[in-house]
């Protein structure tokens, strides 16, 4: 099982619809149970520089099967997954963001959003994985 193009569309369909409400421009990427790139939108106004942190934050949630808020807490020094961020040739993130698109319980796929504040990015991935549910 993994996240078809339809789904990745719905993703980030609610993503835009949260992002807009909160009214700040965000970048959606959708990754597959690969963590391979499904699709990607960059709202009007996001900053370029997110693009590719949305992107690597759907990939880090996929890899670990967390949402990247969580992995951030267990990062931190003396944390059981201290120095994690310079794994996987940098590509993981860990701030909040990212989070893992489920179907019967098994990790699928997910969705990761940057472009705002931890607290902003976190609430539009948790809305556009809803849409997934």
């Amino acid at each position: 099982m993994s996240v078809t193009l339809a789904q990745a569309r719905r993703v980030i369909e609610a993503g835009e619809a949260k992002a807009a409400e909160i009214g700040q421009p965000m970048n959606i990427a959708v990754a597959d149970a690969g963590g391979n790139l499904v699709a990607h939108v960059r709202m009007d106004g996001a900053w370029i520089g997110s693009i590719d942190v949305s992107i690597n934050k759907a990939y880090t949630s996929r890899a670990f099967d967390i949402a990247t808020k969580d992995l951030a807490e267990h990062s931190q020094s003396g944390g059981q997954f201290f120095g994690i961020h310079v794994s996987n040739g940098g590509r993981v993130m860990v701030f909040a963001g990212g989070v893992p698109l489920r179907r019967d319980g098994v990790v699928v796929g997910a969705v990761g959003v940057s472009g705002g504040t931890g607290e902003q990015d976190q609430a539009v991935a948790e809305a556009a994985a809803a849409a997934f549910g």
